[in-house]
């Protein structure tokens, strides 16, 4: 029989249930409470109204803004959760926890990325119909997030390095909370640029100055970590995600950083990798299972 993953196991708690979760060696407690359903208006006629139509009943009104509905898709970008790392973890003495930005409406950090740039062209009037414009790229409140999320107890960020929009602007923001916050970028190992290793380019929305270290990783071990996180976490991440939870690994199994808390981010969701390096020998298993 198969086990349900912790995720689906969240859909079947009580109502009313309160959670409680410890980790150590740093022990972060969170309780919510779920109040029980409240009657909802319901408009008179026998068509669907929107919800701007329904009038609703003065004795309804406190309960309107508790209604945990989303107006459009654009409200569901951001605020996306955080886990704890257990079972990759052997040998580390600081807390590892993931920001999950895979868990987007798109499955990507870029769709933070994408409203974020919308909205700042929007409120310094760019934007105009056939128009086409050039926007600086960042990700918005992730930094703001992750603080809050945190409780401002994070010491290290770890993300991987593309366009850099990431981590310069979740580390700005970080770094402005606390400058002590240690900023770590990842990058491939064959290419590495930034580490001056290799010729290249260098984004020029990325501030390399707000790095405080830049980790290389080879690409057989963010494979190899991707699947990891697959099969022991239940996490379904890309290639980026491998790399960067490598070097979230090495850096918490550093003496120096025994109790603190590392934040890394994982970017995208790992089902567009289904066809690639990553899960290449499941998929090619699938196929040749469908041609018997």
């Amino acid at each position: 029989m198969a086990m349900a993953s912790p995720l689906a196991c969240s859909f079947i708690l009580p109502a009313a249930a309160s959670v409680s979760i410890t980790r150590g060696p740093r022990c972060l407690t969170s309780q919510r409470a779920v109040p029980p359903r409240r009657p909802v208006a319901v408009a008179s006629s026998p068509k669907v109204a929107s919800p701007a139509a329904v009038e609703t009943p003065e004795e309804y009104m406190d309960d309107v803004d508790a209604v945990n509905i989303a107006q459009d898709v654009t409200q569901l970008i951001g605020k996306t959760p955080m886990v704890y790392l257990n079972n990759v973890v052997d040998g580390c003495v600081a807390n590892i926890a993931a920001k999950l930005e895979y868990m987007g409406p798109c499955r990507s950090v870029k769709d933070r990325i994408g409203l974020s740039m919308i909205n700042d062209a929007e409120e310094k009037g760019l934007i105009s119909p056939n128009k086409t414009i050039l926007v600086e790229p960042t990700t918005g409140n992730t930094g703001p997030e992750i603080w809050e999320d945190t409780l401002g107890t994070v010491d290290i960020l770890v993300a991987s390095i593309g366009t850099g929009g990431t981590i310069t602007g979740t580390g700005r923001y970080l770094k402005l909370m606390n400058k002590d916050i240690k900023i770590i970028g990842v990058e491939p190992a064959e290419t590495s640029v930034i580490s001056g290793d290799n010729a290249g380019y260098i984004p020029s929305i990325l501030d390399v100055q707000l790095l405080d270290e830049v980790v290389k990783v080879t690409t057989s071990e963010a494979v190899d970590v991707a699947r990891e996180l697959a099969l022991k976490e239940g996490l379904l991440v890309g290639i980026s995600s491998g790399a960067a939870t490598v070097a979230a690994i090495n850096i918490a199994k550093r003496p120096e950083n025994a109790g603190k808390l590392i934040t890394v981010i994982f970017p995208s969701f790992g089902e567009r990798y289904i066809s690639s390096i990553l899960f290449r020998p499941i998929y090619d298993s699938v196929r040749r299972m469908r041609k018997r």
